[in-house]
């Protein structure tokens, strides 16, 4: 019986020194747990990281994935604009003006250009060129000669006979948003203005400027040689959406 008694001492004895419960030894001594000593890493504010890093690794590589699939979609756009912008044929006659309407005329590149002008200066440019002086020049016809066909036939433009080869000049300073053929008037150019407005001129035989390009007012674009089948430059002048009479912005003299 004794002997049981003892065994069962001993047991509760050895769980209270696995849980760390002090017992008296033969000599009355205390033992006393230390605590660990923290390591060199939680000493200096590191800690093991527990998370799961195979999430973030996923996530991240999902970013990656998505921006190389974004600019492959970017450079498959850039190419199938530039073919259509350099293929003349009348299929791509209606995506030319669907990207004209939404790279060019929803943006007024050049009221920010003038804008940017009055406020800091001239725009740095890629070589360093002297701008010439800026005098108020007053609008005149892009080229010289007589009006033809007046706005109130077409309700659009007016068509001016040159009587020999002249350059076509700008009407007002501007950024060129068109340069090219359209169906209507073959080759031409339109310009859009610090006031919202644009400019076209259709029929040319030659266009000297290129798609946003800065020209100023009185600026030669373009060249005009009377044909027999060409004998007329169209130019017309449109704001808000709406056609304006040239003749009642300009000092022309008709002759119908």
């Amino acid at each position: 019986m004794k002997k049981e008694i003892k065994d069962v001492r001993r047991a509760i004895s050895e769980r209270k020194k696995s849980r760390g419960v002090p017992t008296k030894s033969k000599t009355n001594k205390v033992s006393t747990i230390m605590p660990s000593l923290p390591q060199d890493e939680e000493r200096h504010g590191f800690y093991p990281n527990f998370i799961d890093t195979s999430a973030s690794n996923q996530n991240r590589s999902n970013t990656i994935t998505g921006i190389i699939l974004k600019g492959i979609f970017s450079v498959m756009l850039f190419f199938s604009i530039a073919i259509i912008w350099q293929n003349d044929a009348e299929f791509f006659e209606k995506p030319r003006q669907w990207t004209s309407n939404v790279l060019t005329e929803e943006f007024p590149f050049a009221s920010a250009y003038k804008w940017y002008k009055d406020s800091f200066g001239t725009p740095l440019a890629l070589s360093p060129t002297k701008e010439p002086e800026v005098t108020e020049a007053a609008l005149a016809l892009p080229v010289t000669g007589s009006v033809i066909e007046t706005f109130q036939a077409n309700g659009k433009g007016i068509m001016i006979a040159p009587n020999e080869t002249t350059s076509v000049a700008a009407l007002d300073e501007g950024f060129v948003i068109f340069a090219g053929k359209k169906s209507d008037t073959n080759k031409t150019i339109i310009i859009q203005h610090a006031d919202g407005s644009t400019s076209t001129y259709g029929y040319l035989s030659s266009i000297d400027v290129h798609l946003y390009q800065i020209v100023s007012a009185n600026q030669r674009i373009g060249e005009f040689s009377p044909t027999a089948e060409s004998e007329m430059v169209y130019f017309s002048i449109e704001k808000d959406n709406e056609y304006v009479d040239p003749v009642q912005v300009i000092e022309v003299d008709e002759n119908p």
